[in-house]
């Protein structure tokens, strides 16, 4: 069943799902669980190693286990790894249980954002050496052009370039709540309609 209160973080690498996240599920009085992280502490590795060494289509199997254990839960705010809405298994759960919330924000930003960042493997070219600021963001736009479609079937999308994390939360906060309200009214309407049937 669909819960609206188990809200799913999205958005590029760099888009700022795990600053967010904690501090929006705080706002919201929810618990907050980074599926990434969650990952990692299941495998006993990073997710580096686990692409490199038992490749992508293992990695796609334990990101599906770890969203099932989350995926019948309510309050509750998980944030996503930047490529998990192409696992389609995984999209078709987060789009029948909860609310999708995309961080968009534009290639450049991300770009400036995570060259600062070297422990990315976004950050490497095919030969492991770190690409320069224009080929990081032709990569991007590239990975953009893939995943967008999936993203902006969120129920609700932020911009986060310009303003202020507390501003990004405050607004998703509302947002969420907003969405929630109109859910629970939906769903109240349609009970009540059956009842009368």
């Amino acid at each position: 069943m669909k819960q609206p209160s188990l809200i799913y973080l999205t958005g590029f690498s760099g888009s700022g799902k795990s600053t967010i996240g904690p501090l929006l599920a705080n706002s919201l009085g929810y618990d907050f669980v980074d599926l990434d992280q969650q990952i990692e502490h299941l495998a006993g590795k990073t997710i580096n190693r686990i692409f490199t060494e038992e490749g992508e289509a293992h990695f796609r199997d334990l990101e599906l286990m770890v969203l099932q254990n989350y995926s019948g839960k309510s309050e509750l705010v998980v944030s996503l790894g930047g490529g998990l809405l192409q696992n389609d298994r995984c999209f078709s759960l987060i789009i029948s249980t909860g609310t999708l919330v995309y961080l968009h924000s534009n290639p450049l930003v991300l770009a400036k954002r995570l060259s600062h960042k070297s422990d990315r493997p976004l950050m490497k070219g095919e030969d492991g050496q770190r690409l320069s600021r224009d080929a990081i963001e032709q990569k991007i736009l590239n990975m953009l052009e893939q995943r967008e479609p999936r993203y902006k079937t969120a129920q609700i999308t932020v911009e986060t370039d310009t303003k202020r994390i507390g501003t990004t939360v405050e607004e998703l906060t509302r947002k969420i709540e907003r969405y929630i309200r109109r859910c629970e009214k939906k769903q109240l309407e349609r009970n009540t309609k059956q009842r009368k049937q």
